[in-house]
């Protein structure tokens, strides 16, 4: 697919699940983001969807549409278990006052993470290790198809500063479970439907006690 054709899709696929298009200096960055997914995926497993209106649809859409969700006032963000930069990235794209901590231990995939920053020029740092081992707080934390997602989710809510965030982008049968692992320590509201369907949802949690 020719540049100009995968930027007119991603824009057509926003407007599809009834979001703001991006305007051509994003879509531009959008673009060779996705060009840098492809051209890794063929040395290193980034992503399990490997074909482009796959990665358009399911990362991307997914993606702006939870930049554009989480709460104003954000500074700082840790996305855990980065993976191909997905929310991260995109989150750093779109919401470019949030400074975005990408932590991913595999190496190969943290290289990536590393080239991305850099071709991108997003605000971004990237921690090539396990995110429960980082030692400072984040104003929001969010997780999405991380491996041991219940202790992932248990250790990355011990990773919010008091008053933030935890982001799960989850199906609605495994967020109650979730839920659950992090205990009375945050205060959720309402899910929101993610774009696409198949029962995914972005769950909003707010710190509101400090972990023992």
């Amino acid at each position: 697919m020719a540049s100009a054709q995968r930027a007119a899709g991603l824009n057509e696929l926003l407007r599809s699940a009834g979001l703001a298009a991006l305007d051509p200096p994003l879509l531009d960055r959008f673009e060779a983001y996705l060009a840098l997914i492809l051209r890794w995926n063929d040395r290193i497993n980034l992503t399990a969807i490997r074909d482009e209106e796959g990665i358009l649809r399911r990362h991307f859409v997914e993606s702006i549409f939870c930049a554009r969700a989480l709460p104003v006032g954000i500074r700082s963000l840790l996305d855990f278990g980065s993976g191909a930069g997905l929310p991260g990235i995109p989150i750093a794209l779109c919401r470019p006052e949030i400074a975005v901590t990408l932590a991913e231990s595999s190496g190969k995939k943290a290289s990536f993470l590393n080239e991305a920053v850099r071709v991108l020029g997003v605000s971004s740092t990237v921690y090539a290790g396990r995110a429960e081992n980082l030692a400072v707080t984040f104003d929001c934390v969010i997780l999405r198809a991380v491996d041991r997602m219940k202790e992932a989710t248990r250790a990355g809510a011990k990773r919010v500063a008091p008053g933030g965030s935890l982001a799960l982008m989850t199906t609605s049968g495994d967020l109650e479970r979730l839920r659950e692992a992090v205990g009375g320590t945050f205060s959720w509201i309402e899910p929101s439907r993610l774009p696409g369907g198949e029962g995914r949802v972005l769950a909003l949690g707010q710190r509101v006690s400090t972990q023992s």
